[in-house]
């Protein structure tokens, strides 16, 4: 039978040499394959043109307040030079370009100090790989921040369901030459996940599914080590485990995007559709503490951003651009004015919307120089 592309034909002839893939290592093919996965693939298909947009589509606004809360870390930090910050799974740029305005605008001598990197995939750099980071931190120096918006939803994840009071792990194997899902017994590290955090799965009803993330607690390890002094800021979708692994989330939250259309098939298209599920914010938390990190914030976008002065300068636009909106609303000039106004004030909205963008995770950990009495 046809297949729809290259990869998922080099995914069935892996399969038929060496049996059924867990699901987390058919994921880390469609999305990070280096010849045909979906982000490693062509251009970035991020934004409307794409298969969906992040916050940094949504105007300046959010790299403004990214850039104030840089600022206050460098200051926290006592000004270092240069202030090496990393964004990984950096997209397009667009953050960096909008810290930067920022920067040059609000604080020159900030903006002097900033040595920003954006560390993406496709520009063949490996934002998942030890060696290729740990390479970059001994050739340009350690980071003082780690930024990763957006980036962890999109890691491999193993896919479990409950049968009878017993944990299966869904692994992806062929019918009559498709793809289809089939179900094993699932390995210890998996089993004992869930436990960790005291989810009581086993009494949940069956076909209850949801997503485990091994990967992210390997990444928090390696940006531990690799953070030497500094913080690792993480914004993303998810939640803590009791909030994210709950009985009445019976199908988990692994969703695809394509062409901003939303779909539960994670098995089509492989290599042209993103595949993303929520964040797991405490496995993120318990681990980095594990490593030497230590919770310094844990809240809403909303509430990160309204803390940055989103909304004042929101304010402050119109105030000092935008009088003409109220001045001469009678006009053509004060028409245009009060549209342009709208459109910034529903940016603004939509970034902070509590059902939506504003209910996404920001997360900071710090870590901190041993003093010498500590040593």
């Amino acid at each position: 039978m046809a297949t729809n592309s290259l990869l998922e034909q080099r995914l069935i002839a892996r399969i038929e040499r060496e049996g059924p893939l867990p699901f987390a290592e058919y994921m880390r093919m469609a999305l990070y394959d280096p010849e045909s996965g979906y982000y490693t693939a062509g251009a970035p298909r991020i934004g409307w043109s794409g298969d969906y947009f992040t916050s940094g589509d949504l105007g300046y606004f959010f790299a403004h307040c990214l850039g104030r809360q840089l600022f206050q870390m460098w200051e926290e930090l006592g000004h270092p030079q240069p202030f090496r910050v990393w964004e990984q799974g950096a997209g397009r740029g667009e953050l960096e370009a909008g810290v930067h305005d920022w920067a040059e605008q609000e604080q020159p001598e900030f903006a002097a100090a900033l040595s920003y990197r954006s560390l993406d995939l496709h520009r063949g750099e490996d934002v998942l790989s030890a060696a290729a980071l740990q390479q970059l931190c001994e050739k340009d120096g350690a980071p003082h921040i780690i930024l990763a918006n957006e980036l962890v939803d999109a890691f491999p994840v193993h896919l479990v369901e409950v049968d009878q009071g017993q944990l299966y792990e869904i692994y992806v194997g062929l019918d009559k030459g498709r793809l289809r899902e089939i179900v094993v017994p699932s390995a210890p590290e998996v089993v004992t996940y869930l436990d960790r955090y005291c989810i009581r799965w086993r009494s949940f009803p069956d076909g209850w599914r949801a997503e485990i993330n091994l990967e992210a607690l390997r990444w928090v390890e390696l940006q531990a080590l690799l953070l030497r002094q500094g913080f690792l800021l993480v914004i993303d979708y998810g939640d803590r485990a009791s909030r994210l692994y709950s009985r009445a989330r019976r199908r988990g939250t692994l969703l695809c995007y394509h062409k901003h259309h939303i779909n539960e098939q994670p098995l089509a298209r492989p290599g042209e559709q993103d595949i993303t599920a929520h964040v797991n914010f405490s496995a993120l938390i318990d681990e980095g503490r594990r490593h030497g990190l230590r919770l310094r914030l844990f809240t809403t976008q909303r509430a990160w951003l309204e803390r940055m002065g989103i909304f004042e300068e929101l304010e402050q636009l119109r105030r000092t651009h935008f009088t003409a909106a109220d001045q001469e609303r009678a006009t053509d000039q004060g028409q245009i004015a009060l549209l342009r106004w709208y459109n910034l004030r529903q940016q603004v909205l939509t970034l902070t919307d509590p059902v939506g963008l504003g209910n996404f995770k920001v997360l900071i950990m710090r870590r901190r120089v041993p003093s010498r009495e500590q040593r």
